[in-house]
């Protein structure tokens, strides 16, 4: 059978490949071409978008760390005693009491004992785990579902947690630009994500468990679900980091600034331009007022003249300026240009002048 799959697989690749390729290329190169087609430049990630991906990659970490260790997960007293579902409940935790410290069974224990009266407890302990069969005050094994409405607080709260931590980092007050882009798909991802996990609790077929004759047969819904339910969270986190390295350095997913931030570009670089400009101006008025100061740059400017002139004598230089004009340079349009320069940057006379020289 599986070897019938993967031929059907190879002759779709055959057949889509060669249509579906240069599609996926020139769409990666458009995504890449992005931030240059929209005038910008990838940059260093700026302290906020480092402090933003330390947050997602620790949290995806402990959330792993947590959810797939089994030091942290709720013990299950079936794998910890190697016994079968339809063990008597003496024999269950007589074996479960000699594995306790001084043999004596913890509160917990004791509680899951009174509840294990019928075969229908124990399949619910496998899909809800051992704290909503423990814990519950309004439960009872004839309602199924009065134990998912106990376990989903408990179900939530990681997703609660995670869509906290998307929040702050996806926050326009905390983060740049780039990070807010995110915010939405990344919220909707997390309640997603949280919807799933509750619909695959709800929809899970616990009466599966009935037909396992041996320990190794039956299904630890709870437990798998707890390490799939860490492992898409950290890939959520771990995704959402990589989108906002990408957008927030320029790499991929650049969009170009907007109208307002574009005109605030041009006029903080005309302040610049006009502080130089001034700047500039108060350097000149100095060297103009001091005397010392004025001798050296008119001595500056006599010895640039005469080392000019110098040059601008030997033969070779001359040959050479005289080849451009004739063979390299348009005369006429460096005049015109020069004109179209002056004409911008000096103000046009005003009309009463014109017609008192005329």
């Amino acid at each position: 059978m599986a070897v019938i799959s993967w031929s059907n697989l190879k002759g779709l690749l055959i057949f889509f490949g060669p249509l579906l390729l240069p599609k996926a290329i020139n769409y990666y190169r458009s995504i890449r071409a992005a931030p240059r087609a929209a005038g910008q430049k990838i940059r260093p990630a700026p302290p906020s978008l480092k402090r933003n991906l330390a947050i997602l990659v620790a949290v995806a970490v402990v959330l792993l760390i947590r959810g797939a260790l089994p030091a942290f997960a709720p013990e299950n007293i079936f794998a910890l005693t190697q016994s079968r579902l339809q063990i008597p409940a003496d024999v269950l935790f007589s074996r479960l009491a000699s594995l306790r410290p001084n043999g004596e069974l913890t509160a917990t224990d004791a509680a899951l004992r009174a509840r294990f009266v019928n075969l229908e407890s124990r399949l619910l302990y496998l899909q809800f785990g051992p704290a909503a069969l423990a814990e519950c005050p309004f439960c009872s094994s004839a309602e199924p579902l009065s134990y998912l409405y106990y376990a989903i607080p408990a179900l939530l709260a990681p997703h609660l947690f995670n869509l906290a931590v998307i929040a702050a980092v996806t926050s326009p007050v905390l983060t740049h630009h780039g990070g807010a882009t995110w915010r939405t798909t990344a919220t909707l991802a997390a309640l997603a994500l949280a919807a799933l996990d509750v619909y695959a609790v709800q929809s899970y077929d616990h009466q599966a468990n009935s037909r396992a004759l041996r320990p190794a047969e039956m299904d630890p819904f709870f437990w798998t679900a707890r390490v799939w339910r860490a492992a898409g969270l950290a890939a959520l986190d771990l995704l959402l980091a990589a989108l906002l390295y990408l957008s927030g350095t320029n790499r991929l997913f650049a969009r170009p600034p907007s109208p307002a931030e574009r005109v605030e570009a041009v006029a903080r670089t005309l302040a610049g331009v006009k502080g130089k400009i001034n700047a500039a101006g108060v350097v000149k008025n100095t060297t103009s007022r001091d005397e010392a100061l004025r001798a050296r740059s008119n001595a500056y400017w006599s010895q640039e003249v005469q080392i000019m002139r110098e040059i601008m004598e030997d033969r070779e230089v001359i040959e050479g300026v005289n080849d451009a004009l004739e063979n390299r340079i348009d005369i006429r349009t460096i005049e015109r240009d020069a004109e179209a320069y002056a004409t911008s940057m000096l103000p046009p006379a005003p009309a009463a002048a014109k017609a008192g020289e005329t």
